[in-house]
């Protein structure tokens, strides 16, 4: 008989209110915005010899400090083949097309994506749970996971993949 286990954590504090713009598949760009992001993640791998994927008060921490790094930021996204960075002492210009956004340094966080969909931003923060997992839960057994980033109610995207 196959078993298989996981956890999930969804707690109110893993969220982050940030403000990013999408470059849709036309070619358009939205108007800068921001949302108030909400992350939840799930693990599936085998048990521990206490009979834990991983230990929910150690884990934790890990989740919402990455949602800390994002908070209260402008993503960019520093992969995206329709814009241009130029990054100076105290700002970061971006370019696209004809238009220029001027944005304090300390107020930004380039992202390494082609664009901040939830789909993608939900990867990212799951490559992020990925580092962190091995080098501190250096045990752990983990086969999968997944990472859901909502911008509003009922709206996320969702990555899933291989640990």
């Amino acid at each position: 008989m196959s078993r298989t286990f996981s956890i999930e954590v969804a707690k109110d504090y893993f969220n982050f209110a940030s403000a990013h713009f999408l470059i849709f598949a036309n070619g358009q760009r939205e108007p800068l915005h921001g949302h108030n992001y909400q992350v939840s993640v799930k693990l599936e791998g085998e048990l521990d010899r206490a009979g834990v994927v991983l230990d929910f008060i150690s884990f934790k921490p890990l989740v919402k400090g990455i949602c800390d790094s994002l908070d209260h930021r402008t993503m960019i996204q520093s992969q995206s083949p329709n814009l241009k960075l130029l990054q100076r002492a105290k700002e970061i210009e971006v370019r696209y097309k004809t238009q220029k956004i001027i944005l304090p340094k300390s107020d930004v966080i380039l992202l390494p994506l082609a664009n901040t969909s939830t789909e993608l931003l939900a990867e990212h923060v799951a490559n992020m749970i990925r580092r962190g997992v091995k080098a501190k839960f250096h045990g752990a057994k983990i086969r999968a996971l997944e990472v859901g980033v909502e911008e509003a109610r009922g709206q996320r995207g969702i990555y899933r993949g291989d640990f």
